[in-house]
C-alpha cells in the first residue's frame, strides 16, 4: 500500500510540477497568418474626357421619386466628375460610366449601386441585391420630357403598319 501511495504522490508531483514549468516558461510566439494585402486606391482616379461629357449632363438636385421618395444627387466641386448621391437609408459616391445605349449611368461600384438617368425619369438600383431602391425620380427637365412623351408619343421601335409588303407574284 506504501508503495502504491509512493507512486501516486510522485506521479502527482510529476503532473503537478510539469504544468508549473509550464506555466513558467515564456510562451513562444505564435506565427500570426499574413492576410494577403490589396491593393487600395485611397485617391479617387480623375474621370475619363468621355466621362466628363457624361457628367455634365446628369441632373443633379432634389429629385422626388415614387411613393414619397426622394434623393439628392450633387456634383462633387473638387472632384469633377464625381458625383454624392443620398436617400433615406443610403449614402452613394457615383462617378460616370459609358454605355452602347446612351443613358446616363453612374455607379459606386464599390458598393453595387447604379444610377440610370434616362430622358423622362431616374432610378437607383443595387445590383448586390438585385432590386430597386428608388424608382421614378424626376429633374424638371425630365418632368417636362414625360409630359411631352404623352402628348407626342414617340414612334414605336416596331411598327406593325409601316413593314413593307411583299409584291404578290
Amino acid at each position: 500500500m506504501r508503495s502504491l501511495m509512493k507512486m501516486a504522490l510522485t506521479l502527482w508531483i510529476g503532473f503537478f510540477g510539469f504544468n508549473l514549468a509550464l506555466a513558467q516558461s515564456p510562451a513562444k510566439p505564435v506565427p500570426k497568418k499574413e492576410t494577403p494585402k490589396r491593393a487600395v486606391n485611397a485617391v479617387e482616379q480623375p474621370v475619363a474626357p468621355q466621362e466628363l461629357s457624361i457628367a455634365e449632363r446628369v441632373h443633379v438636385g432634389h429629385l422626388p421619386c415614387e411613393l414619397g421618395a426622394s434623393v439628392r444627387l450633387t456634383a462633387d466641386a473638387n472632384l469633377p466628375g464625381y458625383f454624392n448621391l443620398q436617400g433615406k437609408g443610403y449614402k452613394y459616391r457615383m462617378r460616370p460610366v459609358t454605355t452602347s445605349t446612351g443613358a446616363i449611368r453612374l455607379e459606386d461600384e464599390k458598393a453595387g449601386a447604379v444610377w440610370l438617368q434616362l430622358a423622362n425619369k431616374s432610378m437607383l438600383m443595387d445590383q448586390k441585391n438585385g432590386r430597386r431602391l428608388a424608382d421614378e425620380c424626376a429633374h424638371p427637365n425630365q418632368v417636362a420630357m414625360a409630359n411631352e412623351m404623352k402628348l407626342n408619343p414617340p414612334p414605336a421601335l416596331i411598327d406593325m403598319n409601316t413593314m413593307p409588303t411583299a409584291a404578290p407574284r
